[in-house]
């Protein structure tokens, strides 16, 4: 099958890709939940309202894509094309969304859930998690310097099996740090 090269365009409220490279598009409300977009490209694209819940994401290029009120439960982020891998997402649901082993330095999570996601060995050196549910999201041998979780909630995080060097929290939210002593 022939791949397509499309620049530019809006999509409205559709249910299919073309498999190729998309640059600059902007994606409105269209329902990607279940598709395959393996070796699919999206660079520099927006996505606005769309369901892209358990789409398969073999070695799909993301490369500054945003997402923004987007439902993207169970989306394997770790089976991306790693070259380049960098988004944002702006109130997201990505309950149960993987990240493992993915290096998604500075990314920023707003206004997102983010509960049972997993982040175990991701480097998310200077990450903002701002106002994001991480309810029992999974951090384990992560890279978390720089990182900013002070407007974020439900998080426990390990200190003793992460590397949080000068990661930001707030007082409320320090707790996270304490569950594994049961304090």
């Amino acid at each position: 099958m022939e791949e397509v090269y499309i620049e530019g365009k809006t999509f409205r409220q559709i249910d299919a890709l073309a498999r190729g490279e998309y640059e600059n598009c902007v994606f409105h409300n269209c329902n990607l939940a279940d598709r395959d977009l393996s070796q699919y490209k999206f660079i520099d694209c927006e996505f606005k309202g769309c369901n892209l819940s358990l789409a398969n994401l073999n070695k799909t290029t993301l490369r500054d894509a945003k997402f923004k009120d987007c439902k993207m439960l169970g989306l394997r982020f770790d089976n991306c094309n790693g070259l380049g891998l960098s988004f944002s997402f702006e109130g997201c649901q990505l309950n149960h969304s993987s990240f493992y082993r993915t290096k998604i330095k500075k990314t920023i999570f707003k206004d997102s859930q983010l509960q049972e996601a997993d982040f175990s060995e991701s480097d998310l050196t200077g990450a903002v998690f701002d106002n994001c549910n991480l309810a029992q999201a999974v951090f384990g041998n992560t890279i978390l310097e720089k990182s900013d979780f002070c407007t974020s909630h439900n998080y426990s995080i390990d200190p003793e099996s992460n590397l949080i060097k000068k990661a930001r929290f707030s007082i409320y939210g320090v707790t996270g740090l304490l569950d594994k002593y049961e304090i």
